[in-house]
């Protein structure tokens, strides 16, 4: 009996599943069993539909060949990354201040001290040692170390600097460096994958990965600069590394993220490279940067606007005011006017614009396209100068000739002028050596020696040159005033 209860139970099993199986089968006729099928075939699409995502990357091979081209960079000085996490050129009761912040990062310092320390990252574009990061992490005035994968340690020397685009080129005397491969960042496609390598929080050649989530992204102080958005985590310190793409080719420059805590949240934006390779180049050349204007304000155009102008669909720039005497002015543009195309290239967005006339050269003509009373028109316009020599220069202004204070000075502008109700004064750049003891910093105007006004730079270095052991200088800082003393011997 027992044997014949084993022999109804063997049974049992073999013939339930055998029965299931048949089930399966003419429940759903011409169909496969799940269990025979295979794990491809339960993913594949139709045979006649390629699929439309092939798996997971593999970016080891890219980060061998690469990842010694990234730099670590640390700096000590006045103008440090230790000041990169606020937004130059944007008011702090600006609604984005608080949001978008660059990344280089600060190391403490203590107590008051006007010198302080902070890190970034870089990357090696020719191997006789030129190297690319973010001009916010070096600043002007800074000592700049940089260490490579191979723990070598380089003094670093300033070649030039754009605030405007936040780039900075740097060279330290080596040969046989690995350079990065520069791809096009026009070729980006939003969806793509892309990895960066820099030196978050410290923690050198970190790679992470994620996708171009958007591009031609307009920021807050960044009309030059049509920034790449993705989602691949940077962090304090991935500042002025490379976004690779699966190519392993150069495409952005990591420079600033979007936060309400000052760390990743999802939102990076990185500085296209062929806007960097073109800062580059001219700073390499001249130790300036010249770029094109055309005088113009602009506004996105949304959908109200469009059918208000009778756009067929929301594009272009719409120009809300020209600047008399302006090219533009000159050329006939006035408000009203949509920009819907420059030089045949059409427009899409309106942060577009100032990128496309920033990179010709003054004296150049370009072909615009103007949307005006229901038509299209074409109108050809000369560009002009934007003077940026505040913004974009090799060294500080007049630094050499007031090497006495450490002071690197300019003169004010008549919109400065007019904002402090003074005809006299003179602007710091930077500071160092006694002036950077005393407690002057960038930004604060110098209205007198003493009692005597000063109407200029080489007024103040003259003043100087005639004092005694101390000189006391009468500065502006946030609409208060103050004598400052500073020991000249």
């Amino acid at each position: 009996m027992l044997f014949k209860k084993r022999i109804g139970k063997w049974i049992l099993a073999a013939t339930v599943p055998a029965l299931l199986g048949a089930f399966y089968a003419f429940t759903l006729p011409g169909a496969t069993p799940a269990l025979a099928r295979t794990p491809d075939e339960s993913v594949q699409a139709s045979p006649n539909e390629a699929p439309l995502v092939t798996g997971l990357p593999n970016f080891t091979r890219l980060v061998e060949r690469y990842g010694p081209s990234v730099v670590h960079v640390s700096v000590t000085g006045t103008n440090s990354a230790a000041n990169a996490g606020s937004m130059p050129g944007i008011p702090e009761d600006h609604p984005f201040y608080d949001f978008f912040r660059r990344f280089g990062e600060p190391a403490p310092s203590e107590g008051d001290a006007p010198v302080r320390h902070g890190q970034g990252s870089g990357f090696v574009i020719s191997a006789d040692g030129l190297i690319l990061t973010n001009a916010h992490v070096v600043g002007e005035d800074s000592e700049i170390t940089v260490k490579l994968t191979d723990r070598r340690e380089f003094s670093a020397r300033l070649v030039g600097i754009d605030k405007v685009s936040d780039i900075a080129v740097l060279r330290i005397d080596a040969q046989d460096l690995p350079a990065v491969k520069i791809g096009d960042p026009d070729e980006l496609k939003v969806g793509e994958w892309v990895i960066a390598i820099g030196s978050p929080f410290g923690f050198e050649n970190t790679v992470t990965s994620g996708i171009v989530s958007g591009k031609s992204r307009s920021l807050p102080d960044g009309r030059y600069v049509p920034f790449i958005q993705t989602d691949v985590a940077v962090n304090p310190g991935n500042s002025g590394g490379p976004l690779f793409n699966m190519k392993g080719e150069v495409i952005g420059i990591n420079s600033q993220i979007f936060s309400r805590t000052g760390g990743y949240m999802g939102l990076s934006f990185a500085i296209p490279v062929d806007v960097a390779i073109n800062v580059k180049n001219q700073l390499v050349a001249h130790g300036s940067v010249t770029r094109g204007r055309i005088g113009v304000r602009i506004q996105d155009v949304d959908q109200t606007l469009a059918n208000s102008f009778g756009l067929p669909q929301p594009h272009g720039a719409l120009v809300s005011q020209v600047e008399p005497g302006s090219p533009a002015d000159k050329a006939g543009i006035r408000g009203g006017d949509i920009i819907v195309g420059v030089d045949g290239d059409v427009l899409e967005q309106m942060s577009q614009l100032p990128a496309a006339i920033a990179v010709k050269r003054p004296g150049t003509n370009v072909h615009l396209d103007i949307w005006r009373d229901g038509k299209q028109h074409g109108i050809d316009v000369t560009v002009g100068g934007l003077d940026e020599a505040r913004a974009a220069a090799a060294k500080p202004v007049n630094e050499t000739k007031t090497s006495k204070l450490g002071l690197a000075l300019r003169e004010l502008t008549g919109e400065e002028r007019t904002k402090l109700k003074s005809d006299s004064g003179v602007f710091v750049e930077s500071a160092k050596g006694p002036a950077a003891a005393a407690g002057l910093r960038r930004g604060d105007v110098i209205l007198a020696v003493g009692s005597t006004p000063v109407d200029s730079v080489e007024q103040l270095i003259e003043l100087s040159k005639q004092s005694g052991h101390t000189l006391a200088l009468l500065i502006q800082r946030n609409n208060q005033r103050s004598y400052v003393p500073i020991p000249v011997g």
